[in-house]
This record gives C-alpha cells, sequence and structure tokens, in this order.
C-alpha cells in the first residue's frame, strides 16, 4: 500500500509540474455565480480556461482544445443541447469531459440533465459533493438546494455505482475528499473547514480537474490535493471567506512541489 500511495503522489506532483509546462486549455461551460473563480484558478494553476458558450464555436475549440467542463450550476433549456453538442465535440476528439451535476438531485432537470450529460461523454470524470453523487445515482439524499447535507463518506457507494454506469472516475468533494477509480479508492484529509464557505469552490475544483484531465491525469486525484493543500494555505492568511478566496489563488500561483509533498494527507 506505501508503493502505492508514493505512486500517486508522485503522480500528482508530476501533473502539477505538466500543467504548469503545457499550459492546456480547457474549454468551460460553467455557470454565471463562479465563472470568475473557475477562470482564475485555472490561470493560477498554470492552465489556460476559455469560457465558451456558443454552439457555433464549439467544434473549432474542441478540435484543439484539451478538455471540456460543464458545470450545470445555472442550467436552462439554451445551454442542455449546447452542452451536449459540446461533448459530442469532445468524444470526436478524443478529449476528457468533467461532469459537475450542480444541484443534481434538487430538481428533475437538474438530475435528468446529468444523467445524460453522463451517459453522452466516452471519457468522463465526475466531480461533485456527496449529495450530488448520490442523486445521481438514483438513491435518495438530503439535498438542500446546491449544498451537500451528507458526508462525503455517504456517496463512496454510490460513487462504484457510477463508476460502473458511466465508465467514469468519480471525485467526491467534502471535509474528506474522495476519488473513486478502478484501481481503487483515495482518502484526502486536505482542505479548511472555511472552504465551504467561498461560493464556487467546487466549481473550481472541477475546473482544475479538466486541466489534469487535459494533461492526461484523468483520476482527479491531482486537482482535489493541490487545492486541498492551497486552501489550507490561504485559510492560515486569512481572516475570512473573502480574503481566502483571493489567497486560494495566489496559494495556486505560488505552490511548490516541496510544500505539496509534505501536507499531502493522502491514504
Amino acid at each position: 500500500m506505501n508503493q502505492q500511495l508514493d505512486t500517486a503522489i508522485n503522480t500528482i506532483v508530476t501533473a502539477l509540474r505538466t500543467v504548469r509546462e503545457q499550459k492546456p486549455l480547457v474549454v468551460n461551460i460553467t455557470n454565471y455565480v463562479a465563472m470568475n473563480n473557475t477562470a482564475n484558478a485555472l490561470l493560477a494553476m498554470g492552465a489556460s480556461p476559455i469560457m465558451a458558450h456558443s454552439r457555433q464555436e464549439m467544434a473549432e475549440l474542441m478540435s484543439f482544445a484539451s478538455a471540456l467542463v460543464i458545470n450545470i450550476g445555472t442550467l436552462d433549456s439554451q445551454w442542455i443541447p449546447r452542452m451536449l453538442f459540446a461533448v459530442e465535440q469532445a468524444n470526436i476528439n478524443n478529449k476528457p469531459v468533467v461532469l459537475d451535476p450542480v444541484g443534481c438531485g434538487a430538481s428533475a432537470l437538474r438530475t435528468a440533465t446529468s444523467r445524460q450529460i453522463g451517459h453522452a461523454a466516452n471519457k468522463l470524470i465526475i466531480r461533485g459533493n456527496a449529495s450530488e453523487i448520490i442523486a445521481l445515482a438514483g438513491e435518495k439524499t438530503q439535498q438542500k438546494g446546491v449544498d451537500a447535507q451528507d458526508d462525503s463518506d455517504a456517496a463512496v457507494g454510490a460513487a462504484h455505482y457510477l463508476l460502473e454506469t458511466y465508465q467514469g472516475n468519480v471525485v467526491i468533494s467534502g471535509a474528506t475528499d474522495f476519488v473513486i477509480t478502478p484501481e481503487g479508492v483515495f482518502q484526502l484529509n486536505n482542505g479548511h473547514a472555511m472552504m465551504p464557505y467561498v461560493t464556487g469552490m467546487g466549481c473550481s475544483l472541477s475546473a482544475l480537474t479538466g486541466a489534469f484531465a487535459a494533461i492526461g491525469e484523468e483520476s482527479g486525484l491531482a486537482a482535489v490535493a493541490i487545492l486541498g493543500v492551497a486552501g489550507e494555505i490561504a485559510a492560515a492568511q486569512s481572516n475570512g471567506p473573502g480574503s481566502l478566496q483571493l489567497n486560494i489563488v495566489d496559494a495556486l500561483y505560488q505552490l511548490d512541489e516541496k510544500t505539496l509533498i509534505q501536507r499531502i494527507k493522502l491514504s
């Protein structure tokens, strides 16, 4: 097991270095609330974000972009066909798709759309909170709007179901983060209790997941570990959620490999 953990940590560190070297272009169809946050997180990490919502340019963008992130946070009837077309273009170009099923379980529209996108994507990573993961799997959840009311460990069984159903890795974010892949389940205990008080923190994690998937790290592990460590560092310098939001961007930008290795809490 120690060898497996060492390999995983090496994968995380290598992924950080590679994203900074390659600066992959990540196409984001994301929500209005977190658009600025996610773009800044990607830039600070070293990736190149583009927020694209027009069907007219999607085929062209996905021909040379490295990953697609779909976030359904501000869903409406016009966005759904655009999202599905974007997934189709990602499939044509063999690009990974990260699905953030924001509020899945809060409404029938969000749940149905999340499942439709999940089934459509060929190379899928699902990143959600526990309540969203449970709802996506069709189980009863304590969902309240877009906020999780379930503990992350309660969603591990649902995540295994999603892994089998959609043939895609699953990331459950929460006080404890879980990454579920065919190779096993990883648990991470980084992050800070203040992070849920910043809007779009999960959205930023999904965007970063796309950046690492763009360079071949498709488990979601690197994004979870790096944002968690950055959150810890930022929280130590923050008086509240407002300053935390800014300090996380700085922490992502300044994070070095030695600090990352020292701080990762992985099992």
